[in-house]
């Protein structure tokens, strides 16, 4: 198992560490847990290690065009400086991954795929690329910071930098003395950044921002907290809501899909999907009662034929209930009610639309 850069960090503050894609992350912090940690991103600012995500770079004369014929999205409807949102899908129409592109230029371009993912992602493009375009792992060479809540730009400013920049931009800026890559990017819904130093810089970059988070009355926080809030906000997690067998048609995330612009890898089985319509899609349940959703509990109608099966549930910190999102039957509908299976025991639940709470991104 891999450490991330921070490793002695998290020990040190006696973080609960777990196995992440293969990486040994932080879950949560001693004295705030999941529920506080999860608070202070909703409220004020919460500072977390990202490190074990992946990072790769693709570059060589074509590389737009090249990616653009692999990825789901429209690489061209970005310019340098943006970054993009898109699936590596297979030719059956299965998720590799998702991932974000980060558009240095034409010729180059920065990716940041799923820990567990990175090597097969390098992998699909090396074997698909041209001669004249490189494809690097670099997955070990930068750790990655996510700065999220609504004080996240004012946290910048305290350290002299300018947060003033769009949603899904990214610069080129300095923390203390160190140059980083800064991207208005997250996975929580609320207003944040994420910051990649180079493996050597990311112990001096994190004091920097730990300093000013705390100084904030923000809180350093743990996968745990990332993930209760990107379920609130119904952002899907590879292996639960994308994988090679749940398509982007079926995952509710077509929006992520540039239908226009020619063909890309599975893009002949996804045209067909949305043609005829997938049998389920995904959907947000919100309990009726104390029951909390996992992952793999399966869904009921009210006749109790199975319509569905969860793929990520939890307590939703903010709405004080259990939520869940779904594979869901298509013939049942936003405000239907259905029940959960929880270990034998029925719990209701009504379909409702996601986010689960409002986004704060922009």
């Amino acid at each position: 198992m891999k450490n991330s850069p921070l490793h002695s960090r998290h020990l040190a503050l006696n973080a609960k560490m777990a196995d992440f894609g293969g990486w040994l992350m932080p879950i949560e912090y001693p004295g705030a847990g999941v529920l506080a940690e999860h608070a202070a991103v909703r409220e004020r600012v919460g500072l977390f290690d990202v490190s074990h995500l992946g990072k790769a770079r693709v570059t060589g004369e074509g590389t737009l065009k090249f990616l653009n014929g692999v990825f789901t999205n429209d690489l061209s409807r970005i310019t340098d400086g943006q970054a993009q949102y898109t699936l590596l899908c297979n030719e059956e129409g299965g998720v590799i991954d998702d991932l974000i592109a980060y558009r240095n230029s034409e010729t180059d371009l920065f990716l940041v795929p799923n820990a567990s993912n990175t090597a097969e992602v390098v992998r699909v493009l090396k074997e698909k690329a041209p001669s004249q375009i490189s494809v690097e792992n670099l997955h070990e060479d930068f750790g990655v910071i996510a700065l999220q809540g609504p004080r996240a730009a004012t946290v910048l400013q305290t350290l002299g930098v300018k947060p003033e920049m769009d949603y899904m931009a990214f610069a080129h800026v300095r923390i203390g003395e160190v140059e980083v890559i800064l991207c208005r990017t997250g996975y929580t819904g609320e207003h944040g950044f994420e910051i990649l130093p180079k493996r050597a810089d990311v112990e001096s970059v994190w004091d920097i921002l730990a300093t000013a988070v705390l100084a904030e009355q923000g809180a350093i926080c743990g996968l745990g907290a990332r993930d209760t809030l990107r379920t609130e906000m119904g952002y899907p997690l590879h292996g639960h809501e994308l994988s090679l067998e749940i398509s982007p048609v079926q995952a509710s995330a077509t929006w992520a899909i540039g239908w226009k612009k020619g063909p890309f890898l599975g893009s002949e089985v996804l045209v067909a999907q949305k043609s005829q319509g997938p049998a389920r899609r995904m959907r947000g349940l919100k309990s009726n009662d104390r029951g909390i959703p996992r992952a793999e509990m399966q869904v009921q109608d009210a006749s109790g034929k199975t319509v569905g099966v969860v793929t990520s549930g939890t307590f939703s910190p903010t709405l004080r209930v259990g939520i869940a999102l779904a594979l869901i039957d298509t013939n049942l509908s936003i405000g239907d009610q259905v029940s959960i299976d929880i270990r034998g025991r029925a719990s209701t639940a009504t379909i409702v639309e996601i986010p689960f709470v409002p986004s704060h991104v922009r």
